[in-house]
């Protein structure tokens, strides 16, 4: 096994920087339930290389992702240098990008440069291409109202999926679609927003100057309540960050009522992704709406 990794890392590296690349060093930094990451020490630089033995690989449109996110944000984002795959193993090389503790002016700037990346909009909601959140693809299909976008392109796959693989049953996901008719009176009406799309504690890094950057992107044109929400999921940011956001580009009231909303959407994605017990906080979602 060793000798396949190494196998990877000399094709890659070669691949990618060039045939007088030598790897100096390596550290497998994670070897999740998606992707295993190393960090490369070269003779060039030093380098992240992520992989995985997926039939459908990510790579590509994380790569797109990433030089999206560069040309039209204040982010820091790694440069993506190569993708492609070898030994039946997908890949992605990067930039490495060092990290540096998370101060309060990091939160402060997190925020300045989240209320920026969200102030470019587009005609639609969606993306002139799919890509993946996680593991699993992610339909962008063009829509002209967030509604239709976020019941089609969003609950639809994943509750979909659920059912076929399942983990819900059909009175379950009849159940679900009943929220589908109270979204108009539940979400306010805005322009499209264009979001880093898995925007949790994960993919922030705090680098030199306290500045941010954003990692394993999944963007798209959305609400940009969508994008809020998401960053609750797993315990939140700092309070700094969200009165800071909310002085730059104050959200429409009642945020903090509807918020859970939009947590269905990547609850169902760990559910399809990592098993049955993120539905129960499904459920108690459509319990707080449904009654």
């Amino acid at each position: 096994m060793l000798d396949d990794v190494n196998q990877l890392f000399d094709f890659v590296l070669k691949e990618s920087l060039g045939s007088a690349t030598i790897l100096e060093d390596a550290f497998i930094q994670s070897a999740g339930h998606i992707n295993t990451i190393a960090k490369l020490q070269t003779n060039k630089g030093v380098f992240i290389l992520k992989w995985n033995h997926e039939e459908l690989s990510p790579y590509k449109e994380e790569f797109k992702g990433l030089q999206l996110l560069d040309s039209l944000s204040q982010f820091k984002v790694p440069e993506p240098l190569h993708f492609g795959s070898n030994l039946s193993v997908n890949y992605l090389l990067m930039e490495f990008i060092p990290e540096t503790p998370k101060t309060i002016k990091f939160w402060i700037n997190l925020a300045e440069s989240l209320a920026t990346l969200h102030a470019q909009s587009n005609t639609h909601f969606g993306l002139d291409h799919d890509n993946y959140i996680g593991a699993l693809p992610q339909s962008n299909k063009f829509h002209d109202n967030w509604i239709d976008f976020f019941i089609n392109e969003r609950l639809e796959p994943q509750i979909g999926l659920a059912y076929y693989e399942g983990l819900v049953d059909l009175s379950y996901l009849k159940n679900f679609q009943r929220i589908y008719p109270k979204l108009p009176t539940l979400i306010p009406k805005e322009l499209p927003a264009l979001l880093h799309g898995d925007l949790w504690s994960g993919n922030i890094l705090a680098t030199g100057d306290d500045m941010p950057a954003l990692i394993d992107p999944a963007v798209y044109y959305g609400h940009r309540e969508m994008e809020l929400a998401f960053t609750k999921l797993f315990g939140g940011f700092e309070s700094i960050f969200y009165a800071t956001y909310s002085e730059i580009f104050p959200l429409q009231s009642g945020f903090q009522i509807r918020e859970e909303i939009y947590l269905l959407y990547p609850l169902l994605v760990h559910a399809n992704s990592f098993g049955p017990s993120y539905l129960t906080k499904v459920s108690h979602i459509l319990k707080k709406y449904l009654g």
